[in-house]
């Protein structure tokens, strides 16, 4: 029995280290099942039998490549010396890996599209978009901005960061954009900070 589980677990492995490739790079309406089996090197049947359809296969890779952003944000934010400075820090991350390659195009182009706006933020929030209250509750516990309603808070600024994200990924100099509206991003939350 533990083999067999073992088995089915590399098998959706597979499938999915496939599909998160192809779906990098060509995009999800480019990308087809067969291709995803043929990257996993598993026949099609196999691939149904783990995912009902590619939007179930999508769905997979974006909360996989999701939660693996969160790590690299996490891991950004860190050596920041408050709970403000490293939501820029993240924020400014977070920009820079949207805004090109395999990430963006899984995360921004094709994840509303895909799975719809609702969908999307139910999934985001259990990631990216849910660590911004916990983050400002911290900053109000610090002393760090004044005590307020954290939810409607972190949703304009949350609002903030994706349509920031979005329109960096849709201009030719991304790593410009990109700075621009992280220089913006510190400014909001620097005007958020109590002054001592």
């Amino acid at each position: 029995m533990a083999k067999q589980a073992e088995r089915r677990a590399a098998t959706s492995e597979a499938i999915l280290t496939a599909a998160r490739r192809l779906f990098g790079t060509q995009g999800f309406a480019a990308t087809t099942m067969d291709e995803i089996a043929d990257g996993a090197r598993i026949a099609k049947g196999a691939v149904y039998h783990h995912f009902k359809t590619k939007e179930a296969v999508f769905e997979a890779v974006f909360d996989q490549v999701s939660r693996d952003l969160v790590v690299e944000i996490d891991g950004a934010a860190r050596a920041e010396k408050d709970v403000l400075a490293a939501m820029v820090a993240g924020t400014q991350h977070y920009f820079a890996a949207t805004a090109q390659g395999p990430t963006g195009q899984i995360i921004l182009r094709d994840g509303p599209a895909v799975l719809g706006w609702e969908r999307w933020r139910e999934i985001d929030a259990r990631h990216f978009g849910g660590k911004l209250p916990r983050a400002l509750s911290a900053a109000m516990d610090a002393g760090l901005i004044a005590r307020q309603p954290v939810e409607p808070l972190a949703r304009l600024l949350l609002g903030a960061v994706t349509e920031a994200a979005v329109a960096c990924a849709g201009r030719a100099d991304i790593a410009r954009a990109g700075a621009e509206y992280a220089r913006a991003f510190k400014s909001l939350i620097e005007a958020l900070r109590a002054k001592a």
